[in-house]
């Protein structure tokens, strides 16, 4: 099933991304000549990993009748050139796991959605729109 999301500008380094009847704004910060109006593309990349890790853990705890409070805390580190992402840590923390049940917890949330297109990434394809003529 194929979804779209659709990027919009803004003006300077901020876009709007409409998915559906959601949407968020992304932009660069003021140091780095953005305005600051909404987290960085990346930070959005990773925070889309650490929900779906924190949904998957959640998704656990409840099927197994445990509480369902956790938090998840991520770093990255950066890397050029190229501009990219080269390493992500996540911390999971989930208070009321009993220790009988961290293995499976663990192994539920290594499978969650976006972890495992990182690990098969798929196919990117760029195009241009037709330029409209005058």
């Amino acid at each position: 099933m194929a979804r779209d999301i659709v990027v919009t500008s803004r003006g300077g380094d901020a876009y709007e991304i409409t998915f559906g009847e959601h949407s968020v704004v992304v932009d660069q910060p003021v140091k780095a000549g953005g305005t600051d109006t909404g987290p960085t593309p990346t930070e959005l990349f990773i925070a889309g990993l650490a929900g779906c890790i924190g949904y998957y853990a959640g998704k656990y705890l409840r099927a197994n009748g445990l509480p369902d409070q956790v938090s998840v805390h991520t770093r990255y580190k950066w890397a050029l050139p190229p501009t990219r992402v080269t390493r992500i840590q996540l911390s999971v923390e989930a208070p009321g796991l009993p220790a009988g049940h961290q293995e499976a917890f663990h192994e539920a949330i290594e499978h969650c959605s976006v972890h495992n297109t990182l690990r098969e990434p798929p196919a990117v394809e760029i195009t241009l729109a037709p330029v409209a003529t005058a």
